[in-house]
């Protein structure tokens, strides 16, 4: 065995990856939106096993309520104030020097989806949203992309292997998102950590099957609760010919106008202001105009953060700013125009 494939030898002797497999993973590019609870889990199995290239793509920063479940993060990446996708980054990077892991602190919107993930082998969801994933779900099927939902929350989760035209997409199972209030979230009833462990290695192990073209794929949606101890498999059937996505090609969640510039975030009291179009933000300026009217409370190359009226404001280079203390929509815009500007 070649000194190359050393560090993954008890991979390789598994009768379903064998070298040829191996060298699957290494050529294979996966994208990962969402480095939270499942996706930071994910994220290690996936770079651990050998993905040549992987992408994070997230959002948010890093939260003293996040270690408990999000396992790429430590105590130090928090004083540091680091946005996830940054900090899973050099995390990944440490762990295995050979996989290019490419960190990109952004939102995935109806803008960029495309764009970011329309050259993936496969895409692996971390997300905690249903708009993102219906995002993900229309580029996936659109293009003839491979993506595995993961979902947790409280002590149960789920996950689906979707594979466009062969097997349910999203929508053929839940043509419409749910009303907003009418889910559970992690900041409602709150999680169990190793319920994570468990749904996405679950994810992972379907994702490594789908990259390597061997082993028995996840036939439909594989729910399992920790608490009460079950584990149950429920075969979704063919896809559905009236599906708007697989079935008609109607792609309503990505052809959407540029989407809400204000959105609640899973009940945090806190909302996100996104400027469609909107530039790089030059953040030692912004730094310079917001001393003088408010606290500075942190501030690095990827986020400004500030305390003003009562309010905390995270302001990333991408002009997107997390408002937290409402969860008002029209307050919080109000803040991003008195304080950014736009």
């Amino acid at each position: 065995m070649a000194n190359d494939y050393a560090r993954y030898a008890r991979q390789i002797i598994f009768s379903g990856i064998g070298q040829e497999g191996q060298e699957k993973l290494l050529n294979a590019r996966v994208v990962l939106v969402g480095c939270g609870a499942t996706g930071t889990l994910i994220a290690d199995r996936l770079v651990r096993a050998g993905v040549g290239h992987l992408t994070l793509i997230d959002r948010d920063f890093i939260e003293l309520n996040n270690l408990q479940r999000q396992v790429l993060y430590d105590e130090d990446d928090l004083r540091e104030n680091l946005p996830k996708a940054i900090a899973a980054e050099r995390k990944l990077r440490r762990i295995n020097s050979d996989v290019v892991v490419t960190g990109l602190v952004a939102d995935l919107n109806t803008e960029n989806a495309e764009e970011l993930l329309a050259d993936a082998d496969l895409v692996m969801d971390g997300t905690d949203n249903l708009e993102a994933r219906y995002i993900i779900n229309d580029v996936c099927v659109k293009h003839g992309i491979p993506w595995v939902y993961c979902g947790v929350v409280a002590s149960y989760g789920m996950t689906m292997t979707i594979i466009p035209h062969q097997t349910p997409c999203l929508r053929c199972l839940f043509a419409d998102a749910p009303p907003p209030g009418s889910t559970a979230t992690c900041d409602t009833v709150g999680i169990l950590g190793p319920v994570v462990s468990v749904v996405a290695g679950i994810a992972a192990a379907e994702g490594i099957k789908l990259l390597v073209g061997r082993g028995e794929h996840n036939p439909g949606v594989i729910h399992v609760d920790l608490w009460d101890n079950t584990f149950n498999s429920f075969d979704s059937g063919p896809p559905h010919p009236d599906c708007p996505a697989c079935g008609m090609g109607e792609y309503d969640f990505l052809e959407r106008e540029a989407g809400a510039q204000a959105a609640s975030l899973c009940g945090r009291d806190a909302v996100q202001i996104r400027v469609p179009g909107a530039q790089g933000l030059p953040l030692a300026d912004v730094v310079g105009r917001l001393q003088k009217v408010s606290e500075i409370t942190a501030s690095n190359d990827y986020l400004v953060r500030f305390k003003v009226d009562g309010y905390e404001i995270t302001l990333f280079a991408d002009a997107r700013a997390i408002i937290k203390g409402t969860g008002d929509e029209t307050v919080a815009r109000s803040l991003y125009a008195k304080y950014i500007g736009v």
